[in-house]
């Protein structure tokens, strides 16, 4: 039995024509959204658990209904592992008991990583599994690679791992990248062996949807976001 996910549907032919210039604008001009309150007090929650293990950091980044948390937490053991999603619903959503070495945070992606950068954070490992790849060639500014925080993602560090059904997204999260920290980088073909870390993998797969991914190891680099 197949899943029956739909493929995406762009009206791009290939990388967008404007991803340079928005990844240089990221670059050189400071993001000046303020920070939500309810952002600001799940991070200082966040920062108190995290604070209180030493144990190295994953950051599982728009993490769903916290799955993938999990599934992280258990073959992770000695890290310590945060979810972060917008989501109130799907984060309360009944998936069993968490994992001792995880938690799970409702926050605004774009405000809870310059905090955790502020903070001076360094994750081991980051991941973003399968965000939403908005296909629409107007949308570029809503893609992480093409929104204002991108440069906030790469500073924090770490082996950070991007995962999409969707094979441009992933291609132009790459040519962003190595714009931004002048690397060449390779996006490949991601096999799960029924190993899922979301539902949607598990989704996209059995729909025989083709996965891919990207991964990159990145220094701790404060600077790579412009400050006001």
């Amino acid at each position: 039995m197949h899943d029956n996910s739909r493929a995406i549907v762009t009206n791009q032919s290939g990388p967008h024509q404007d991803l340079a210039r928005r990844v240089a604008r990221a670059l050189e001009h400071p993001l000046k959204k303020p920070v939500a309150d309810h952002t600001r007090l799940a991070f200082a929650e966040a920062e108190a658990w995290r604070s209180a293990r030493d144990q190295p950091l994953i950051l599982d980044a728009g993490c769903g209904v916290g799955l993938s948390t999990r599934h992280l937490a258990t073959q992770f053991p000695d890290h310590a592992v945060i979810g972060i999603d917008r989501s109130a619903d799907r984060l309360s959503r009944e998936h069993g008991e968490l994992p001792g070495n995880a938690l799970l945070v409702r926050a605004d992606l774009v405000d809870f990583w310059r905090l955790a950068l502020a903070a001076g954070w360094q994750p081991a490992r980051h991941y973003l599994l399968y965000p939403n790849p908005y296909p629409k060639a107007s949308l570029l500014k809503m893609r992480w690679h093409g929104h204002p925080v991108f440069p906030a993602i790469l500073a924090l560090g770490g082996r950070l791992e991007l995962r999409s059904n969707w094979r441009l997204y992933v291609e132009e999260f790459a040519l962003a990248t190595e714009q931004a920290i002048g690397k060449p980088l390779q996006v490949e073909a991601h096999w799960p062996n029924d190993d899922f870390l979301t539902p949607f993998e598990r989704k996209y797969h059995g729909s025989g949807q083709s996965l891919w991914r990207l991964t990159v190891d990145l220094p701790s680099a404060p600077d790579l976001l412009p400050v006001p």
